[in-house]
């Protein structure tokens, strides 16, 4: 019997899910987990698909770990919990293109790519939908920088450690960035909290005179 789960890396608890299906089998599922989170205890804090193979007559199970997603990993990678929900408003992280091509190495083997630059690119791409910057730039225009060719040195040599200049150079821009993003936010806020408030004002002051409502409405017909 095979089983497909996503578990969270290192600490994984028992379900109803996974009890349903080994409980009535009688494996013992406290030995199953315990496995699971040995195999996964390297992706700590991401969520990991993982297979089991139970074979149903000895009550043994094989666990086989893939590649957390690439949004699990990038999330990891640039210390972010979730991904943007405004991703053309609000952006998370500011990746190096460095950070980029190791997830690509990472998620390689698990990917339909013919070689790493297309796996680069595949990265990038979710990039897009999750709100990261790489090197201080939207990621559509780093798609559009990889296919002229403005990284290949970069890839070809499998470049993954960022200089401890460059580093520093896109969490600066990306503080300005935060802190733009939450001034932006904070009159948003204060400009919907402002339209509420005369809402409700002109709300109360209707019910303190419901017959000069009255005369207006027939002044009106």
């Amino acid at each position: 019997m095979k089983i497909k789960i996503l578990a969270e890396g290192g600490s994984m608890q028992p379900g109803p899910a996974l009890s349903q299906k080994l409980g009535p089998a009688g494996v013992n599922i406290g030995e199953v987990i315990q496995k699971v989170n040995d195999a996964t205890k390297g992706f700590k804090g991401m969520k990991v698909p993982v297979e089991l193979d139970v074979d149903l007559n000895t009550k043994n199970t094989v666990v086989k770990v893939s590649s957390p997603p690439v949004s699990e990993l990038l999330k990891k990678e640039l210390g972010v919990e979730k991904g943007s929900g405004e991703h053309k408003k609000v952006r998370i992280a500011n990746a190096s293109i460095e950070q980029i091509i190791s997830i690509a190495k990472t998620k390689l083997p698990n990917l339909l790519c013919k070689d790493l630059k297309a796996a680069v690119k595949t990265i990038v791409g979710s990039c897009v939908s999750l709100g990261i910057l790489i090197e201080s730039k939207p990621a559509v225009e780093i798609e559009q920088e990889i296919e002229q060719g403005k990284y290949d040195k970069e890839i070809k040599e499998g470049k993954t450690q960022t200089s401890p200049e460059k580093k520093a150079e896109v969490d600066a821009y990306f503080s300005n960035i935060q802190a733009e993003q939450e001034k932006i936010i904070k009159q948003e806020k204060a400009a919907k909290e402002a339209a509420e408030a005369e809402a409700e004002k002109k709300a109360e002051s209707a019910e303190e005179k419901p017959e000069e409502v009255d005369e207006e409405k027939k002044r009106r017909t």
